[in-house]
């Protein structure tokens, strides 16, 4: 059941630039963060203890959604997709100095007897994903600041879940190539 709920939390959370369009045509900024917020301590709760990342990087949303029911603002709304990618290329980039990479460790999962030449492609891709990050963040702020509420939704809510959706696969095209015996 517990898992059951949190997905659906993280669905919700994945439809979030569709739920700020939407409801900011009709609610003030501060009520839309106030129900983010108690999904984000909901999901918190049901978050694995042992998956310290995740608590973290739950928490720092909560964290933020508690400053825009503070700020209620329709920019505070808007900048939490900088937020998310900002913390994202800090998971990354922190994995970078603190071995192992991320992406390694997401491969280990799959391939616990990782060869050297897996390990050394996990590390590449680790710094892929830490790249697009920043570029993300740097795009999903310009909307935050520059666009208007539906293109700010349509790069946050789709264009930036296909760009994802095309590294992963261009990513896996690759492996199979580079490492064909590990994927």
């Amino acid at each position: 059941m517990f898992r059951l709920l949190n997905g659906i939390i993280g669905f919700v959370m994945f439809l979030y630039p569709l739920a700020v369009y939407l409801g900011i045509q009709t609610l003030q900024p501060w009520k839309i963060s106030a129900a983010l917020l108690v999904i984000l301590l909901v999901r918190l709760c049901l978050f694995p203890a042992d998956k310290q990342w995740g608590r973290v990087l739950i928490g720092v949303g909560a964290l933020y959604f508690l400053f825009a029911v503070w700020d209620n603002s329709a920019l505070s709304l808007r900048l939490y997709p900088v937020v998310v990618n900002l913390c994202l290329f800090l998971l990354f980039a922190v994995s970078l100095a603190y071995p192992p990479p991320a992406i390694e460790r997401l491969a280990r999962l799959q391939h616990p007897n990782l060869s050297a030449q897996g390990v050394s492609y996990t590390r590449k891709v680790t710094y892929i994903w830490s790249a697009f990050f920043i570029v993300n963040a740097s795009i999903a702020a310009g909307t935050a600041l520059w666009a208007n509420f539906f293109w700010w939704s349509l790069y946050n809510g789709c264009i930036a879940y296909l760009l994802i959706g095309l590294l992963m696969g261009i990513e896996y095209l690759v492996r199979i190539r580079m490492l064909p015996h590990e994927h």
